[in-house]
C-alpha cells in the first residue's frame, strides 16, 4: 500500500481487534478528515503478534470492506501511528502510555479481558494475570494501563481520559473502578501515587460509551474483496456492515477529536449524558437478542446469524425475547424510535452477505451472558412474571457449550469459545436442574425463584426434542397442544 504521513499520536489503543478497526479506527479518520489534529492512534495488541506485524508490513495501512445485500464498498483508515505487542515489548506501550502527548487510552479487549470478580464486581485478585501485574508484570489490560498511569503519575501527572468501548454497563465506570481496585491492592509507595493521581481532580477520566457495528471475522473471501475493491494485497483486511453508531459522555479530560462530525459516509457520534440509556438499549435489545439468535442457530444446525433469522421458529423466539422479555426493562432515550431501531435490527441481522457466523457471536458466553441475563429476569420475577425467553437463552448456551451427556450440539455449536467449559461439563453429566444452578452461578446466581427451573425444562425439551419444539415450549403454546 502507498505511504501516507499519519498524524501525531494523541491516542493509546489496547486491543488491536477487527471491531477497533472498524469501529473507533474509522470514526477516528472521519473526524481527523474534518478537523485535523494531534490524534493519530498508536494500536497495541496485548498478545498475538499476526495483526500487529501484518500492519507493520503495509505501512499501518488495511481495508474495510463495508458489506452489504447492495454489493461493497472499501474505505481505508489511516489514523495509526504504530503497532506493538504489549506481550513481546511492553516498554514501547508503557512509554507511549507516560508520554504528555498523550491524551486518551482507548480499549477494546472484550468482557473477559477486564479480569472483574463476577462475584464482587471488582479486579479479580485471585486472577493469574493480575497478580503478576501487583508485582510489576503487564499480562493484562487493566495491569497494563495501571502500570502506565502510574507511570504518568510520577513523572508529570498530565490529564488523560481512559475510553472503554467494550460491551459493559457503565463501561467507563467500571473500568475506572478495576483500575482503582488494582491500586488498592499495590504495595504501599506505589499505591499513594497512583491513587493521588487518580483522585486529583481533572487528572483522569473514565467516559461512559456505547459502540456499535457487527464485525465478523476476517476470511478469504474478505481478503479477496479488499483485493478486488482496492487492487492492493491486503493480509488483515476488516469486513463489516455499513451500520456504525457511537454513543458518548463528553468527559473527556484532555481534549478528543471531532468524533462528532460525520463524513465520508461515517455517521458522527452522539455526545449525551444518557450514554447509559443507550447501551442498556443495545446490550439487551441487540446483543441479548443476538445471543439467542447464535445458540438456537447453532443447535439448528445454521452457521450463519442471517440464515438463523431466517427460520421462523428462531425469528419468532428472536421477537419475543426482545419485545417481551429485553424491550420492558429498558428506558428509551429520549428522541429514539425504538420500534424503527428493533426493525432495523432484524435488517441487519438478516445481511446474508455479511457472513457473521453463529459460533462468533455465541463465543464467551459465560461473560457475554452475565451482562445481559441477570438484571431483566430479575425484574421479570420480582414482578411475578417469568422471562420464558430469557430462560431459553441460558438453556441454548448450556446445550452449545455444555451439553447433557449424549446430546450431540453440531459443529458450530462444538466451535464457540468458552472459558468456562471445562467447569460446566463437570456437572453436564448429572441432573439437568444441577447443571443450570452451576450455570447461572457463573453468570451471578439465580436471579429469582423458579428460574432455574424453568431453564432446566428448556434444556430438556432443546435436548429432546429440538429448536423448533424449545420454541414452542418458551412460547406456552407447546403445554397448550
Amino acid at each position: 500500500m502507498p505511504p501516507h504521513e499519519p498524524p501525531t499520536t494523541g491516542i493509546v489503543h489496547i486491543g488491536l481487534s477487527n471491531f477497533h478497526r472498524a469501529h473507533q479506527a474509522v470514526h477516528t479518520a472521519a473526524a481527523l478528515a474534518t478537523e485535523p489534529g494531534p490524534w493519530g492512534v498508536l494500536g497495541v495488541a496485548p498478545r498475538s503478534a499476526a495483526v500487529a506485524d501484518a500492519l507493520v508490513a503495509q505501512d499501518l495501512r488495511y481495508t474495510v470492506v463495508e458489506i452489504s445485500p447492495e454489493g461493497e464498498r472499501a474505505r481505508v483508515p489511516a489514523v495509526h501511528t504504530g503497532a506493538v505487542v504489549a506481550a513481546r515489548d511492553p516498554e514501547p506501550v508503557l512509554a507511549a502510555l507516560a508520554e504528555p502527548d498523550t491524551r486518551i487510552v482507548s480499549l477494546t479487549v472484550t468482557e473477559g479481558g477486564y479480569t472483574i470478580d463476577p462475584r464482587t464486581g471488582g479486579i479479580d485478585l485471585d486472577h493469574p494475570g493480575v497478580r503478576a501485574d501487583l508485582a510489576g508484570a503487564t499480562s493484562t489490560a487493566i495491569g497494563l494501563l495501571a502500570r502506565g498511569l502510574l507511570r504518568r503519575a510520577r513523572r508529570h501527572g498530565a490529564p488523560i481520559s481512559v475510553l472503554s468501548c467494550d460491551n459493559l454497563l457503565a463501561n467507563g465506570e467500571v473500568t475506572g473502578r478495576l483500575v482503582r481496585g488494582f491500586a488498592d491492592a499495590l504495595p504501599a509507595g506505589e499505591r499513594t501515587d497512583l491513587l493521588g493521581y487518580l483522585d486529583h481532580a481533572g487528572a483522569v477520566s473514565f467516559p461512559n460509551s456505547m459502540v456499535d457495528r457487527i464485525v465478523p471475522a476476517t476470511t478469504d473471501a474478505t481478503r479477496a474483496a479488499a483485493l478486488r475493491l482496492t487492487g492492493t494485497a491486503d493480509a488483515v483486511p476488516v469486513p463489516a456492515e455499513p451500520f456504525s453508531m457511537w454513543v458518548l459522555q463528553d468527559a473527556f479530560a484532555a481534549g478528543r477529536p471531532a468524533w462528532e462530525a460525520p463524513g465520508h459516509g461515517v455517521p458522527g457520534a452522539v455526545f449525551t449524558d444518557d450514554v447509559a440509556g443507550y447501551e442498556l438499549l443495545k446490550l439487551r435489545l441487540l446483543n441479548g437478542t443476538h445471543s439467542l439468535l447464535a445458540y438456537l442457530g447453532a443447535l439448528a444446525g445454521e452457521d450463519l446469524i442471517a440464515r438463523s433469522v431466517a427460520r421462523p421458529s428462531i425469528r419468532a423466539a428472536a421477537g419475543r425475547v426482545l419485545h417481551g422479555d429485553y424491550r420492558p426493562t429498558v428506558r428509551v432515550p429520549e428522541g429514539l424510535d425504538v420500534e424503527a431501531y428493533a426493525g432495523q435490527l432484524f435488517t441487519r441481522w438478516s445481511n446474508v452477505a455479511l457472513g457473521h457466523r453463529t459460533r462468533q457471536v455465541g463465543s464467551d458466553g459465560s461473560l457475554k451472558l452475565a451482562q445481559r441475563i441477570p438484571g431483566p429476569a430479575a425484574e421479570h420475577l420480582a414482578a411475578g412474571a417469568m422471562p420464558h425467553h430469557l430462560a431459553l437463552t441460558v438453556a441454548g448456551w448450556l446445550a452449545c457449550v455444555a451439553p447433557p451427556a449424549g446430546f450431540d450440539p453440531g459443529p458450530h455449536a462444538a466451535a464457540m469459545a468458552e472459558p468456562a467449559r471445562e467447569r460446566l461439563a463437570a456437572t453436564a453429566g448429572g441432573p439437568v436442574l444441577g447443571h443450570v444452578r452451576a450455570g447461572l452461578e457463573l453468570l451471578g446466581g439465580e436471579p429469582g425463584a423458579g428460574f432455574a427451573a424453568r431453564t432446566a425444562e428448556l434444556l430438556d425439551v432443546l435436548v429432546r426434542h429440538g429448536v423448533d419444539a424449545a420454541v414452542t415450549e418458551a412460547a406456552g403454546e407447546r403445554r397448550a397442544a
